[in-house]
């Protein structure tokens, strides 16, 4: 998906420190899921940043005091240098999870998700190996990934789940409800969302963001490009590979995207349907699961607002 600079306009103060970044180091990936944000694919590829461009990124990043970096793809665990990556970011001091499909994990990389404390997180789709299979396009990924979220629980690793409601009737329910029984204790929900393939060419738009972007955190692509959110890319901030993190954090687009995010969403008060799956750094956040029963921020935040002894999560 191209991305857009954003116009001159009036333009909001600057940002808050930034806690938390994404970096999407590949557009591969070994499936093809229908509603894929991302539009990655096996046809994708690893982009044009350097494993020196994304170290250098990670030095940035430390030095600006983040926190918390993702890595994410397409299919994170098929880019060849995210050990390094990963090494390289808890050495930094960065709090470090991946994003994967679990379809895919070599040895090597268990060993490192181990001895160097990373977190993961995965979605899932079904109970039913089929239907999981059918919104991944890949038959046997349902089997590949419920056998690493237990390989995962096995080695102690501090995992995340999230079902993603794809299809009419899909069995979501139970999905979340397997995931409760492998062992996950954090399994968050949400529904598909208009970006990527879910488009099906539609022009993506501020309004169907959670209202979070550029607020904290800031995602990288492969090529460089800095996005308010993973979702948010079709918004460029600016490059790695042309300006420093903390000049284009701190730079007028930056600015303009939170100005131009600010002026759709308002200032909602709990934001708490944002898919927890992808935003860890998102909060306050209630994810509604098992069923995804309210998935419009402002309406979950009616529902909730005022509400007697009701505790945002």
């Amino acid at each position: 998906m191209s991305t857009r600079s954003l116009p001159e306009s009036a333009t909001a103060g600057p940002p808050a420190g930034l806690a938390f970044a994404w970096l999407e180091v590949t557009g591969f990936c070994n499936l093809e899921c229908h509603h894929c944000y991302a539009d990655s694919s096996p046809q994708g590829t690893h982009g044009t940043m350097s494993v020196g461009d994304w170290i250098t990124c990670i030095d940035q990043l430390a030095a600006m005091g983040t926190q918390d970096v993702q890595f994410i793809g397409g299919e994170p665990l098929l880019y060849p240098h995210l050990k390094e990556l990963v090494v390289h970011a808890r050495r930094a001091g960065l709090r470090v999870e991946v994003f994967s499909n679990l379809t895919v994990v070599s040895e090597e990389l268990w060993e490192v998700f181990t001895e160097y404390g990373v977190t993961l997180a995965t979605s899932y789709y079904s109970d039913a190996p089929s239907e999981h299979d059918a919104v991944t396009a890949r038959k046997g990924s349902h089997a590949r990934t419920r056998s690493n979220i237990q390989r995962a629980q096995e080695l102690g690793l501090m995992l995340r789940g999230g079902v993603i409601s794809v299809l009419p009737g899909q069995r979501a329910t139970e999905a979340h409800q397997d995931l409760k029984d492998l062992g996950l204790e954090v399994v968050g929900a949400d529904k598909m969302r208009a970006f990527g393939r879910a488009g099906r060419g539609a022009a993506p738009t501020v309004a169907d963001l959670c209202g979070h972007c550029a607020d904290g955190k800031v995602a990288i692509g492969p090529d460089g490009v800095v996005w308010p959110c993973v979702l948010g890319r079709f918004i460029s901030m600016g490059n790695v590979k042309e300006a420093s993190l903390a000049d284009i954090w701190s730079g007028p687009a930056t600015r303009r995207a939170r100005s131009e995010v600010e002026a759709v969403h308002g200032n909602l008060p709990a934001r708490s349907c944002t898919p927890p799956q992808f935003l860890p750094m998102c909060g306050p956040c209630g994810p509604c699961v098992p069923s995804v029963a309210i998935c419009d921020p402002r309406a979950a935040d009616a529902a909730t607002i005022g509400a007697p002894g009701q505790v945002e999560s």
